[in-house]
């Protein structure tokens, strides 16, 4: 590689002409004299970059052999070569540098490649104001004194260290590669070669002195190679300087071998070639790594370049043209590489990037231009600052990344109309939600057809049996029996309404009436009934947490639904076992794991009723919460218990979860929400039926005659006066007209106007009317008391004469 001065100085033509005729001028009648003298001297300006030579005397010429076209612009270590004493060229820099002058003697070379020590004077030259505008430097030629001390000194130990210098160059070869050397002798037409060179030319035997026939250089050439080989020689033979190519050898065992073939031709005193010598270094590997990178980068698509910023040219890799559509090339013009970038994006090649480091990441568009496709490219590299020449360097690579900028394209498009999509599907998830509920309700009218009957056709029989015999005794006059009769008919419709309210839960449209409940004083309260449920045989344990949260929900439907899971347990362990009743805090805030449960993300009261009986296998945990469906034999057991709870929970906005397993026990666990208001909790009424102040009127609509008949019959019987209606525009007569109305009892399932729509319109005519809703079943009566408002009750049918009369009682007080 040529010295950093063998290039022309950075500040241009016009600033170097400048510098030489300033020169010049300042010389003034001296030019002369400096140009004729016999000493060689030089003065450069380190005003201009690199501090050039802009003026060189005749005897500097004469005493390097160049021309002064070739000296001028040029820095002096143009003059250096690779045996220039380090430290000495260190100094001179340094002096250099600061402005300050320097003797030192210092190894150059001529043109013709001949050294000479140089004894130099550098001195600074300073104008009027005092700053720096050029050094002087004188030149004395001290080859003849510097090489008679160094013939005197080390002229005694020629001969050993030619010795040595044998046995080093020995080493050197063997570990630098080198695969060979030889000299060949263009007069005698004669090749001397060593050992390597014979064994890989399958030249046979080693050479004696008197060398071997010069066609042995060719005949271990790959034939690919021969004839481009012989080219280049034939050039050497001819004249030609410098040797310099790399070529395959076949060995004498067939394989093939890359080397680089370095030589020079040596010329004899008449300028005519005498030798031609050189070596062979062995780059198999080198081969193998670039054909791996190659390789490599056209397998991952990656171009690579070296660019010197502010050079028109620069050097790319085969893969690189690939990248951009144009033929493969050693370099490249910039400029057409930077007119293939689309207008508005980054320059792939940046003149502006000085600093040394990471090169910015940069992706750009190009047109490719073979076909003119846009296509989408990143860059990446490094600034490197080169040690010799100080110059910076670009070193990096480029790659496509279309596809990935397609799929950023796509998904930014994907992320816009998310929204959308999403409500999309959950449109039509909600669809087929409603549609496999759909289906489900039609298995489960098919179920009910079954097992519905059944339990009514009992409940039934037990009625109109009862009321068939007090009939009978009535008429024969025999009353003593009535209580009984009446008491079995009682019995009997008690069980139809708790059947009726098992079929709401498991609908989810019971009425319910929620309130703040401490679940450990709930399962307190019952502690009595669940152990003598249980009987003896099943240990009860119950283990509360402390400080749980309050929920919010029916306690009554709380009660059923932990005694319905007691009852379960109890009948799972035929031979007596241990049930326990468990509650905690459950912090479900985890999207995972309220999914599992089956709820929203939250805070939940679990309540976990587990046995150790009998347990479950997984198909019938998967239909445990189906209506009617049922493992009890015949009789004893409608089928309705889990299906009752699993309702009852989701219509709290809770669930309820089974862990079971064959022969290891069972585990129900209810989550109901928590609940953060006034933990107070709503006390029953109990005692006699509270009656009617004097003068208080309650107006009853009710479609059905003899509900309404029951109703009004009981209010006479409390001491209220009872008006009554039997569909809701008939009430809203009443109710417009001018006499008392203390409250409105209303069924909530009246034809046409509805009962809630009634009392909507009555508090139009009465604000503050008090109302009570009847109802029997929960299609239209979706509302709960959280949405009822002030002066809103509900009650349900069937319902207990103490229960009316309560309720009224309270309403009216309220």
């Amino acid at each position: 590689m040529a010295p950093a001065g063998n290039r022309p100085a950075a500040g241009g033509t016009g600033d170097l002409a400048r510098a030489v005729a300033a020169v010049r001028a300042r010389s003034g009648p001296f030019h002369t004299a400096l140009e004729r003298t016999r000493q060689p001297m030089v003065v450069t300006d380190p005003r201009l970059p690199d501090n050039p030579i802009v003026f060189a005397n005749r005897a500097f010429l004469a005493l390097t052999g160049y021309e002064a076209g070739a000296v001028i612009g040029r820095n002096c270590r143009f003059l250096q070569g690779p045996e220039t004493d380090p430290a000495t060229a260190a100094q001179l820099r340094a002096a250099i540098g600061e402005g300050r002058e320097i003797a030192a003697t210092i190894l150059n070379y001529r043109r013709d490649g001949t050294r000479f020590w140089n004894q130099l004077f550098v001195c600074p030259v300073f104008d009027e104001a005092g700053q720096l505008i050029n050094f002087f430097a004188s030149q004395i030629d001290a080859t003849i004194g510097r090489n008679a001390d160094d013939a005197k000194v080390h002229l005694a130990s020629v001969e050993r260290r030619l010795t040595e210098a044998q046995r080093q160059l020995r080493l050197t070869v063997s570990s630098a590669g080198i695969a060979g050397t030889w000299d060949w002798d263009i007069p005698a037409d004669r090749l001397h070669v060593d050992g390597r060179f014979a064994a890989l030319h399958g030249i046979g035997t080693s050479p004696d002195d008197a060398g071997v026939p010069t066609r042995a250089f060719f005949a271990g050439i790959h034939p690919l190679d021969r004839t481009r080989i012989r080219v280049a020689v034939a050039g050497i033979l001819g004249g030609a300087e410098v040797f310099d190519k790399e070529y395959r050898l076949r060995t004498p065992d067939g394989a093939v071998r890359w080397v680089h073939g370095r030589g020079r031709c040596i010329y004899d005193a008449d300028e005519r070639p005498a030798r031609f010598a050189g070596v062979l270094v062995e780059i198999t590997e080198q081969k193998r790594v670039e054909e791996r990178l190659r390789i490599a980068q056209t397998a991952g698509g990656i171009g690579t370049f070296e660019h010197v910023p502010g050079f028109a040219t620069v050097a790319v890799s085969p893969q690189f043209c690939s990248l951009l559509g144009v033929m493969a090339a050693g370099t490249l013009a910039v400029g057409s590489v930077n007119a293939l970038v689309v207008p508005g994006d980054s320059p792939l090649l940046d003149h502006g990037l000085g600093a040394t480091g990471e090169l910015p990441y940069t992706e750009m568009r190009i047109r490719r231009a073979d076909s003119g496709e846009i296509r989408w490219l990143a860059r990446r590299g490094e600034a490197i600052r080169d040690n010799d020449t100080a110059d910076l360097r670009h070193v990096g690579v480029i790659y496509d990344v279309s596809a990935a900028k397609q799929s950023e394209f796509a998904l930014r498009e994907l992320n816009d109309t998310l929204e959308q999509r999403v409500r999309d599907a959950i449109a039509e998830r909600e669809q087929a939600e409603a549609q496999l509920r759909q289906s489900q309700k039609m298995e489960a009218v098919g179920q009910l057809t079954g097992g519905i009957a059944h339990d009514f056709n009992n409940l039934l029989t037990g009625i109109v049996g009862s009321l068939d015999l007090m009939q009978t005794r009535i008429a024969e006059g025999r009353i003593d029996t009535l209580g009984r009769y009446a008491g079995l008919a009682m019995a009997s419709a008690q069980r139809a309404a708790a059947l009726t309210h098992r079929l709401l839960a498991f609908s989810r449209r019971q009425p319910l009436e929620a309130q703040p409940v401490d679940v450990n004083q709930l399962v307190g309260s019952i502690d009595d009934l669940l152990r003598r449920t249980l009987g003896e045989r099943v240990r009860l344990d119950v283990a509360v947490a402390g400080g749980l949260w309050l929920t919010l929900c029916d306690p009554n439907q709380l009660e059923n639904a932990i005694l319905n899971l007691a009852i379960n347990a109890r009948d799972a362990m035929p031979d007596g076992g241990t049930l326990t009743i468990a509650t905690t805090n459950a912090d479900l805030g985890h999207a995972g794991l309220a999914r599992d449960v089956g709820v929203g993300t939250g805070q939940y009261v679990a309540i976990a009723v587990s046995d150790t009986g009998t347990g479950m296998p997984p198909d019938v945990i998967a239909r445990a919460f189906d209506p009617f469906f049922t493992t009890k034999p015949i009789g004893q057991g409608t089928g309705l218990g889990l299906s009752m709870i699993y309702g009852f929970a989701k219509q709290s906005e809770g669930s309820v979860e089974i862990e079971s397993a064959l022969g290891r026990g069972t585990t129900v666990t209810l989550y109901l929400p928590r609940y953060r208001g006034d933990a107070a909790l709503a006390q029953p009424v109990r005692g006699e039926a509270p009656r009617a102040e004097s003068g208080e009127t309650v107006l009853v609509v009710e479609d059905d005659a003899t509900v309404r008949s029951l109703v009004v019959e009981v209010l006479h019987e409390l001491g209220y006066r009872a008006l009554e209606a039997a569909d809701g525009p008939e009430g809203l007569r009443v109710l417009r007209s001018e006499g008392r109305i203390d409250l409105l009892v209303t069924d909530v399932g009246l034809p046409g106007m509805n009962g809630r729509q009634l009392a909507d319109q009555a508090r139009e005519v009465r604000p503050g009317l008090k109302v009570l809703f009847m109802t029997g079943y929960a299609e239209n009566a979706a509302f709960g008391n959280a949405h009822l408002g002030t002066g809103l009750q509900m009650i349900t049918k069937p319902f207990p004469v103490e229960g009316l009369a309560t309720k009224i009682r309270a309403i009216i007080e309220s």
